[in-house]
């Protein structure tokens, strides 16, 4: 009797060996997988499957493998609250995503009050200003990129009037609220101020109203989409002066949907495959023969999310949900010591970033980089 019991002791053991050199950690991404946010969204999710499978052909994370799931948020506030909710109940280890701000911003209360970080793509500057101690950041926010581009305008492009172009949503309106007092910080005067809504198919009429107001620049903030859809209505109507934006106005979504309409856009960039960071490009050659598809800033942002969770897992030792916001916050990431990060990030104490970013321009239907600009706290 005593050896049966020792043989079923073993037999447990050995059965239960492989469950515990299994066990994985779970990451879910809640993200814009169709609606309004489906470029960004996509261009996300495809950097996250790209980090997770490098992660995981070397290993994982502390000897565990990542699981990732993927929850579609149809680009919607409503549902993007649902989707969070079900990840916490999941027990998701972090929340990666969404992109968009709106939805952002109507999700991030339930993560804070599960104590799981939550690591995004928006650049809205207002949701990181709320002292929620969750929320992270894989983009520069709006507070840090429009004094770049507002001094852009008024140092190189000479420009004393500008017609501002907007999405009215968070993003948008946030980048609006933004853009307009850096502009009056350099007398730059707001010759039209155009509010256009999220999924816009016409721009015609905008576009007449920016011709009409001859401004010496256009500083156009949409999304994606509806960036190529005025960039186009704007050649229509024979709009001849500098188009400038931010990010989305030069992704590579943008230039193919609006062809040559898109070039000579300028503007800032936070992130882009095509800047002259070797780590970027050899992620964009990698990422173009996995997808078939040139990625956009939303590619990186979703690769560089998953390496920070791995990078503060690792640094704390340990699998603490708590401890991996708090070790991510106030923390400078550098390649040195996690190369999928990219380049050097300082995460601020709100979840703000700080990094080098780039002004670019779009050549040939290519955007080319013009320019490096440092960290605004070096």
């Amino acid at each position: 009797m005593r050896l049966s019991i020792l043989a079923t002791l073993a037999a447990a053991a050995l059965s239960a060996a492989p469950v515990a050199a299994q066990e994985k950690v779970k990451l879910i991404n809640v993200i814009e997988l169709s609606g309004a946010g489906a470029t960004a969204g996509t261009n996300f999710k495809n950097g996250v499957d790209l980090a997770v499978a490098d992660i995981n052909a070397k290993g994982g994370i502390l000897g565990r493998q990542i699981e990732i799931v993927h929850y579609d948020t149809q680009t919607n506030p409503g549902n993007t609250r649902a989707a969070v909710q079900r990840a916490i109940d999941e027990g998701t280890y972090a929340v990666l995503g969404p992109v968009f701000s709106g939805p952002i911003g109507a999700s991030m209360q339930i993560s804070q009050r599960a104590e799981v970080a939550q690591i995004v793509g928006g650049e809205a500057a207002g949701f990181t200003r709320q002292g929620n101690p969750y929320i992270f950041r894989t983009s520069l926010s709006q507070a840090a990129a429009m004094p770049k581009i507002a001094a852009y305008m008024k140092n190189s492009l000479k420009a004393n009037s500008v017609a501002v172009v907007w999405v009215n949503n968070d993003f948008g309106k946030g980048g609006r609220d933004q853009i307009l007092p850096e502009l009056e910080k350099l007398g730059i005067k707001v010759a039209v101020d155009v509010a256009t809504e999220q999924g816009q198919a016409d721009f015609a009429a905008d576009a007449i109203k920016v011709k009409n107001a001859n401004a010496d620049a256009v500083f156009v903030y949409l999304n994606e989409e509806e960036s190529a859809r005025f960039l186009r209505a704007a050649k229509q109507q024979g709009v001849n002066k500098p188009m400038v934006g931010e990010t989305t106005l030069l992704g590579a979504k943008v230039i193919e949907l609006a062809g040559d309409a898109a070039n000579g856009a300028k503007g800032h960039v936070g992130l882009s495959v095509d800047a002259p960071v070797p780590a970027f490009q050899e992620f964009g050659k990698k990422f173009q023969a996995k997808f078939n598809y040139a990625s956009d800033h939303n590619g990186l942002k979703g690769y560089m999310a998953v390496y920070m969770v791995k990078w503060g897992t690792e640094k704390q030792k340990k699998f603490d949900k708590k401890g991996l916001a708090d070790t991510l916050r106030g923390a400078t990431i550098k390649p040195s010591e996690e190369p999928g990060i990219l380049i050097e990030t300082t995460i601020e104490a709100n979840g703000d970033l700080d990094r080098i970013s780039f002004l670019a321009e779009v050549k040939d239907g290519k955007q080319v980089i013009t320019e490096t600009l440092p960290k605004l706290k070096p």
